[in-house]
């Protein structure tokens, strides 16, 4: 079976394909945001990952609580490419679409990607660029060498259940590796290998995370208890 990522009316998202799942909690480590497990869950070839941020059962739908709800999709279809601003660096550029999660991965030491641009003649500051922009869930950010060379990591297809331990928060879904993901008409968005998706039910630009999980302090039934000060 494709692994893919299908998109319901109103509904949850189905996934098909065996695609391993897992919480992981972002933490701020040493002036770097970094993943760390946590709870375990049971993986499975079909599963379907609450939508509408009600699911007594999160991060899976319950069959019920979206009852009521509307998930209309409302991003923009075009590719990457057309949407994203190439924003020129001394020694690398930054591509920006501006779909943001809030997940911080783009800041490093205290400084933002962006910020570090006009210093990327520096190696070292240079390597800090791609690290920030490979390490952006929602995809966001891509580095770009002057000769065209895109940066990315190779990412197996995996699903990160995302819990922002900082802002004491669950954040989005961590689609990674280049997973195809079906709108509810069927067709398909462009396959990338990093997205987050809405889980909250109230981004203003679904299926894609636009943190407003933030502003809604939303937090999953079950991923509270990962909040607690350890």
């Amino acid at each position: 079976m494709e692994k893919a990522i299908k998109i319901t009316k109103d509904g949850p998202y189905i996934v098909t394909g065996g695609i391993p799942i897992y919480e992981k909690r972002i933490v701020l480590r040493d002036g770097l945001y970094v993943w760390e497990d946590g709870r375990g869950l049971p993986q499975s070839d079909t599963y379907a990952l609450c939508r509408c941020g009600r699911s007594d059962d999160a991060p899976f739908c319950d069959g019920r609580s979206h009852k009521r709800f509307k998930g209309q999709e409302t991003a923009d279809r075009r590719s990457y490419s057309e949407r994203a601003n190439r924003l020129e660096g001394a020694g690398v550029d930054l591509m920006d679409d501006v779909r943001c999660g809030k997940a911080m991965f783009c800041h490093r030491h205290g400084r933002s990607a962006w910020d570090m641009l006009k210093d990327s003649e520096d190696p070292e500051v240079r390597n800090e660029i791609i690290r920030a922009a490979c390490e952006c869930p929602a995809g966001r950010t891509v580095a770009v060498d002057k000769d065209g060379t895109v940066h990315e990591d190779v990412l197996e297809p995996s699903i990160y259940i995302v819990q922002d331990e900082d802002r004491g928060l669950s954040s989005g879904i961590y689609a990674m590796g280049g997973i195809l993901i079906l709108s509810a008409d069927g067709e398909p968005y462009e396959v990338r290998n990093r997205v987050m998706l809405c889980r909250c039910g109230a981004s203003r630009d679904k299926p894609f995370c636009d943190a407003t999980h933030i502003n809604s302090m939303f937090k999953d039934s079950r991923g509270g208890s990962l909040f607690k000060k350890r």
